[in-house]
């Protein structure tokens, strides 16, 4: 696990969105998404729709702007996470 993945695992025990990220961690919204996109492929967070809050399982349904979704940490995001 890369330092980045850490801080951005630490940053989603509660949801979250792009804006907080990029504001907590410091990084630009595409540092952010190249590494949320990162975390998703390895089910380390689970991205949920900002209106109905219902978790978007196929990446196709992003599109481009992923600033409209929250983020989550999963349990084996918890677990990678804490395991270190």
């Amino acid at each position: 696990m890369t330092d980045i993945e850490f801080e951005l695992l630490d940053q989603l025990y509660f949801v979250q969105t792009i804006d907080s990220l990029c504001n907590d961690l410091n990084m630009s919204n595409s540092e952010i998404v190249i590494e949320l996109k990162r975390l998703f492929d390895k089910e380390w967070i689970k991205i949920l729709d900002s209106d109905s809050e219902t978790e978007i399982t196929d990446p196709a349904l992003w599109g481009k702007d992923l600033t409209n979704f929250y983020y989550l940490i999963t349990k084996k995001g918890l677990f990678a996470h804490n395991t270190l």
